[in-house]
């Protein structure tokens, strides 16, 4: 069975994780995230509960009309004190533990937040529900540093090396991962497809934010 990890939609602030509505750029993303898998008959969609990725979800499935079920467990990694700071003041308060986390010998947690392994614990659970529900694709709208921890674990990595796995990821990208019941493994196939993006360059995340936390 087939799983399509998408990222969100850009949301209406650049503020570090806080739980607001999608801008007017992310709507139009999930409509051509929608339009450019309309041919897939998805039938279930997975999304975390918040606001960014249940309005992705909502407007992206006006093409797949398929059942939608929200799991809290598929919420963003948490970056605790982090949360609710500009990517600049972050920069300035944050710099030894970013220098420290860069690299990338230790699964280290945010400060007052979660590293990637806890990430992995709480959503492999309905990573493993999904792929044994029967549903043969699911669209899992989540967000950028849950599909980078739990492609670490499907690739067989270092949970500390999960911000190896692309410096960016797109709004409304594509990551496709295969689960094989013969041998319970997880398959990726596809990682951060924007191909439906690139005709708009301002919906492309380089036109809005210079670094990610």
């Amino acid at each position: 069975m087939k799983l399509y990890l998408i990222r969100h939609g850009r949301q209406c602030s650049q503020l570090c994780n806080v739980n607001v509505d999608l801008a007017e750029e992310g709507f139009r993303q999930a409509e051509l995230l929608g339009k450019r898998l309309a041919g897939e008959k998805i039938e279930a969609v997975y999304s975390s509960h918040l606001l960014r990725a249940v309005q992705t979800a909502e407007t992206a499935n006006r093409y797949w009309n398929a059942e939608h079920i929200i799991k809290e467990e598929l919420r963003e990694i948490s970056f605790g004190e982090m949360e609710g700071m500009c990517d600049e003041d972050i920069a300035v308060k944050f710099a030894a533990f970013k220098k420290e986390q860069e690299t990338m010998e230790t699964d280290l947690p945010y400060p007052g937040g979660e590293c990637a392994g806890d990430v992995i614990r709480r959503a492999m659970p309905v990573f493993l529900e999904m792929a044994e529900s029967g549903y043969q694709k699911i669209a899992v709208v989540t967000h950028g540093g849950v599909i980078r921890s739990m492609l670490s674990a499907f690739l067989g990595m270092e949970p500390a090396r999960y911000r190896i796995l692309g410096k960016t990821l797109e709004n409304c990208s594509i990551t496709e991962v295969v689960y094989q019941p013969d041998n319970q493994c997880f398959t990726v196939e596809r990682f951060n497809d924007y191909a439906h993006l690139e005709p708009y360059p301002e919906l492309l995340r380089s036109s809005w934010v210079s670094a990610e936390n």
